[in-house]
């Protein structure tokens, strides 16, 4: 209070100015320190207090790409939902050790769970699919082979293609700070997608549906299909009607393959899910 009567108004207000500047500068320290703490998955199980060898794509992050030396503070995650503080212990050019130090509840996890069954498109609008689908929250994704999809994957290709989407996933987890990772089925035709057994509320976008997802029934299990570029025949629209699917419009306009996918990926979480 003396402070206040002593000081001139326009003292005041700097002295205040600059309290509220060393508060905020030492909140963003913080924050700066926090976001400075890289998040790792790790394929292998992870135990509490222990010290165990990264696996070789954790590894190679850790000690050639953010080229971390020892005593680095990590935070581990392997899909079972907890996040791990760890510390590295020991490296050489190809190994890295850490040690567990404490184990963290994750509860980021959508209430909605949302299976996305996604036509398989090109170039680099699949990954981009996955990547986002799963920062917004999908818990499972099976690439489709449709009639327009116009990509060529068999054999080993295909394999390969496999791997990368699930590594697409991973990553995602790794930036938005999930603990549970989504699994990318191995790449099916619709016809067997649309056969596979569910209780979950079956969906498919349709630009004259009647249904938007604002007059559906709450539910808390999803099935998701979205169309490659140029969209579903006529044919497979009516396969996914015969399957049980309901069509639902997002709005006027027409878009692309991915981004459809995520506007209503993104409407679904904000109506049924955790997306404020």
């Amino acid at each position: 209070m003396l402070l206040c009567q002593t000081l001139p108004r326009q003292g005041l207000f700097f002295l205040l100015l600059n309290q509220a500047a060393c508060y905020h500068s030492d909140m963003f320290s913080l924050c700066d320190q926090a976001m400075r703490i890289p998040r790792i998955y790790h394929s292998g199980a992870i135990a509490l207090n222990s010290e165990f060898q990264l696996d070789e794509d954790a590894a190679n992050h850790v000690g050639r790409v953010l080229r971390m030396p020892n005593g680095s503070e990590l935070q581990l995650f392997n899909g079972d939902g907890f996040n791990y503080s760890a510390n590295i212990s020991n490296s050489d050019k190809k190994r890295v050790w850490v040690i567990t130090t404490a184990k963290h509840d994750n509860p980021v996890e959508s209430p909605l769970s949302i299976h996305l069954g996604q036509g398989i498109s090109r170039g680099d609008r699949m990954d981009f699919a996955i990547q986002k689908a799963v920062e917004l929250g999908v818990t499972e994704i099976t690439p489709l082979f449709t009639e327009r999809c116009g990509v060529k994957l068999d054999g080993e290709r295909l394999t390969k293609r496999n791997e990368q989407w699930q590594k697409i996933a991973i990553s995602a987890c790794e930036q938005s700070g999930r603990s549970r990772v989504p699994t990318v089925h191995p790449a099916i035709t619709l016809d067997n997608w649309l056969a596979q057994q569910t209780k979950a509320l079956k969906l498919t976008l349709h630009p004259w549906a009647k249904d938007t997802i604002k007059t559906l029934i709450p539910n808390t299990q999803i099935r998701l299909v979205i169309g490659p570029e140029g969209g579903f025949s006529e044919q497979e629209m009516a396969q996914t009607t015969a399957a049980g699917f309901t069509g639902i419009q997002l709005g006027p306009r027409v878009l692309r393959t991915e981004t459809a996918a995520l506007t209503a990926i993104s409407a679904l979480q904000l109506q049924f899910g955790d997306l404020a």
